[in-house]
């Protein structure tokens, strides 16, 4: 998952095109041995403070250091109608000081003390994190503490960061035909969920919030009821149990309206966006199908969905093996699934013709490899050397105390449970050649695809 340089967030493309991070660090425990020995992949612990923020604690004692970080359950697709931006412009703004902190001094305490810090909005979620040595935590606790409950907001603070906020979306999105074309392949997607909606939010919208808006929109939801504190580092559950309830057990709980979003309905219909622009050098292809995750829809497909895009994807994966290197008709393509989102979400794949290719060939033989999944299956052989690499790819990123948390995270706002993330292991071992025959023909359906080209504006 990639983070913006700056407070910005996470894109559309940005999530499409991340590689799953757990995924990513499923194996390190088998490479180092220590599965057979723990049926738990990660050995959490979590505790929930009496004014409901929930804590979930990893230990790695490798090195002095913890990653510190609060998820609130509240992301883009939870905005009000017309105030889209209003989440990720509340994440510029939550660095502008407190009741006893001046705009600005969060971010250089962090750095005096030898830290790092960042954050980002999501369709579900916003995050705050900061990773510092141990003997530091408490410092990046209080402050956390404290703008979860006394950030202070005027037109002074607000106005100005309003117009960064465009000059971000302006640099990031206007001026980039790619993400243009982001943006209306999620529509396409989205028709009426909110998650066809830019997380940067549309212009118009973004110029016209207000400083009332952002308390608002704060007041609402950035509560310790809706939160998660997760740690990840050189501390035990206990230790952290005392400095939880120190810091953040005096900030009150407030009343946090349910989460409720529209729900995406079934397309009848396969749809088609072809863009042509002079800005484009490389055409891209791409398709989407709208598709079960861990908390929406079938969620029994989520994980033979997993394995099946491993199958597909990669330079050992299918479409790999046939498009680039047999037919020579790509110089790149890939499947993306990400199964942890609070509503459904997407089955992704696509491609980079390669130079000279022409584009409806290269269509009509990814067209043929999904024929030949609907209709032929995959075998026992491919499944259990996906699983393989599913864990494999992981060897060493079990290391990163982000990637743990961004994990413990994204399961928490998308609703899967710490023992669902504990279990994971034995949910990808137990997926079968049938499941992922059965997952296929129900999602992998023309009429629930979205096929989008961007092109060169000669092609044109």
């Amino acid at each position: 998952m990639t983070v913006s340089a700056d407070a910005g967030g996470f894109t559309f493309c940005h999530r499409v095109a991340a590689l799953s991070v757990l995924t990513l660090l499923a194996v390190g425990f088998i490479a180092l041995g220590l599965w057979t020995e723990r049926p738990r992949v990660f050995g959490a612990e979590t505790f929930t403070l009496a004014n409901g923020l929930e804590v979930i604690v990893v230990e790695n004692h490798r090195a002095p250091v913890v990653f510190h970080s609060v998820w609130y359950r509240i992301g883009a697709a939870d905005e009000p109608p017309g105030k889209s931006g209003i989440a990720h412009f509340l994440e510029h703004l939550m660095f502008k000081g407190t009741e006893t902190r001046e705009a600005g001094e969060f971010s250089h305490l962090v750095a005096l003390n030898g830290g790092s810090e960042n954050a980002f909005t999501s369709q579900d979620y916003t995050g705050y994190f900061q990773k510092i040595a141990r003997d530091r935590l408490e410092l990046v606790m209080e402050l956390e503490a404290d703008r979860m409950a006394n950030l202070v907001l005027s037109d002074e603070t607000v106005l100005p960061e309003r117009d960064v906020v465009l000059e971000e979306r302006a640099s990031r999105t206007d001026n980039d035909a790619g993400a243009q074309f982001g943006e209306r392949f999620a529509a396409e997607q989205f028709q009426v969920h909110p998650y066809g909606i830019p997380i940067i939010g549309h212009e118009h919208e973004i110029a016209a919030l207000t400083t009332e808006d952002a308390i608002a929109f704060y007041q609402r939801y950035y509560a310790p009821n809706n939160a998660a504190l997760i740690v990840v580092g050189d501390i035990t559950a206990d230790e952290m149990r005392v400095l939880a309830e120190r810091y953040y057990g005096p900030v009150a709980a407030r009343d946090v309206p349910e989460r409720v979003r529209v729900v995406e309905p079934a397309p009848d219909v396969a749809r088609r966006l072809e863009v042509v622009d002079e800005r484009v050098r490389q055409a891209e292809w791409s398709r989407s199908y709208l598709a079960p995750s861990q908390n929406a829809g079938e969620t029994e497909h989520a994980y033979p969905l997993i394995v099946l895009s491993n199958i597909l994807s990669g330079t050992t994966g299918r479409l790999y093996r046939t498009l680039v290197v047999e037919r020579m008709l790509a110089a790149h393509t890939g499947v993306y699934y990400d199964d942890f989102y609070f509503d459904k979400t997407q089955f992704y794949i696509y491609a980079t013709p390669a130079l000279g290719a022409d584009i409806a060939a290269l269509e009509a033989a990814i067209d043929a490899e999904i024929d030949r999944v609907l209709h032929e299956g995959v075998t026992s052989e491919e499944v259990e050397s996906a699983k393989t690499r599913v864990k494999a790819e992981a060897v060493f990123a079990s290391d990163s105390l982000y990637m743990v948390a961004n994990i413990f995270g994204d399961a928490f706002t998308s609703g899967v449970s710490v023992e669902e993330v504990e279990s994971w292991f034995d949910r990808i071992d137990a997926v079968t050649p049938e499941q992922i025959s059965a997952a296929a023909r129900s999602v992998l359906r023309p009429e629930r695809a979205v096929t989008g080209v961007l092109l060169p504006a000669e092609v044109g």
